[in-house]
């Protein structure tokens, strides 16, 4: 394993969601570390996530977009417009053609607010852009994360003819779903998401059934919510955490107690899954974390040090952090980068791309301290923001991860014991 470089703690003056300046990491000093490294090189953007609406049908109650720090949206157009699209394709292609040694999946991922109310036509017409400029030797993957209210078969057959795979949002089962995922009028969504997969599950569109995600609310029952979403036969599950940080935490968050509420309700789940004669699905987060303990890689960002390597398009053309980092301040996820005038290749020496792509050289000192710190990778980046320091925390999940983690630890140990 290469040698852990501590990088300085640095000062940057930066705006909070309460208007007060702050200092807080990262800032160029981390890019002036990285590049004096012999052995890293910034590593090219493979997911492009494109926000062709900024408007959703639902009002989630938990939602980073609406219903967080920031508020950016409000002021951005609601669809991406076809003159946005071109630009953002050609910045795309532009990428991918100095790069095309490096890469050989480019993912484009359709967000919102809710992506279908954007409309059949410019999802064509966007879908075509990506492709035509997407340089020969490189795979296009395009993906949709939609909520399956709009999942009729008239947007299927949109779907099945763009190339587009949908990740649909399911809480578990009415009651847990309905709890959080509401129309603005306060009527649950459940049975409008019910219809949409059972018309995404027919033979003819099932191949565009990506996954399921579920964010967790631990005052559900976890083996209900498994099992209510397991009967839609996903072909992946994913669960999420709810979105929170050291100033904003999460809701029922054990802080300093020593409580692990969110470890303590995945668990039973792990084992359920784990347990299974044959396992039904794939369940991302756990699969990800077996690959780390026995040395892979990971597949998600929420776990282990791979470098992260997406970016974010707004409907206004702004490219963007990671949006899950709206939930920590207002203009968290911001570059000041824009696909009207800003190569993409431009970001890679950015310090908030660096910071995420330098490994443990970008974690604290507990986090550098702890034998997890390969597995955990201190969490997902948007968990470790605290007003006044930056992201260069422990996540805010950390007494949570460490319980489930050791606790698959030892169940796989156990299970290669077995048989050995």
């Amino acid at each position: 394993m290469a040698e852990v470089k501590e990088l300085p703690l640095v000062r940057l003056e930066s705006i909070t969601s309460a208007g007060a300046k702050c200092p807080e990491w990262p800032a160029k000093d981390v890019v002036d570390a990285a590049l004096a490294d012999p052995q890293w090189q910034p590593r090219p953007f493979i997911e492009f996530v494109l926000k062709v609406h900024s408007r959703c049908n639902l009002s989630c109650d938990y939602c980073y977009v609406y219903e967080m720090a920031d508020d950016s949206w409000q002021a951005n157009p609601a669809t991406m417009s076809k003159t946005t699209v071109d630009q953002a394709a050609i910045r795309f292609g532009e990428h991918l053609r100095m790069h095309a040694d490096d890469i050989r999946v480019a993912k484009v991922v359709l967000h919102g607010g809710e992506p279908l109310m954007a409309g059949p036509e410019l999802i064509t017409y966007l879908t075509a852009r990506f492709r035509a400029e997407t340089p020969p030797g490189i795979e296009l993957d395009v993906r949709m994360t939609t909520n399956a209210v709009l999942l009729n078969c008239d947007n299927l057959r949109l779907m099945r003819d763009c190339g587009i795979r949908a990740y649909v949002s399911l809480d578990g089962d009415q009651g847990a779903h309905d709890r959080h995922r509401k129309y603005a009028n306060g009527r649950g969504s459940y049975d409008s998401v019910v219809r949409g997969l059972d018309a995404l599950r027919t033979p003819e569109y099932r191949d565009l059934f990506a996954g399921m995600l579920c964010t967790v609310d631990v005052a559900n029952d976890p083996i209900e919510v498994y099992d209510a979403l397991i009967a839609h036969q996903p072909p992946m599950l994913d669960f999420l955490l709810p979105h929170g940080n050291w100033s904003q935490p999460p809701p029922a968050w054990g802080g300093n107690s020593g409580a692990t509420p969110y470890a303590d309700w995945l668990i039973p789940i792990f084992d359920r899954w784990y347990d299974a004669p044959a396992q039904p699905i794939t369940v991302r987060l756990f699969d990800a974390i077996i690959r780390l303990v026995l040395g892979g890689q990971p597949l998600v960002e929420s776990v282990g040090l791979a470098p992260f390597q997406s970016l974010t398009i707004d409907t206004n053309g702004s490219v963007d952090f990671c949006h899950q980092l709206k939930s920590a301040f207002n203009g968290a996820a911001s570059t000041g980068h824009h696909v009207s005038r800003d190569p993409l290749d431009s970001l890679l020496l950015h310090p908030g791309v660096v910071a995420r792509q330098i490994g443990a050289a970008a974690l604290c000192e507990t986090c550098n301290a702890c034998p997890l710190r390969d597995i955990c990778g201190g969490g997902l980046y948007a968990h470790r923001y605290k007003t006044g320091v930056g992201y260069r925390n422990p996540s805010v999940y950390c007494a949570d991860l460490t319980v489930l983690i050791t606790h698959i630890i030892h169940r796989v140990a156990e299970n290669v014991l077995e048989h050995t």
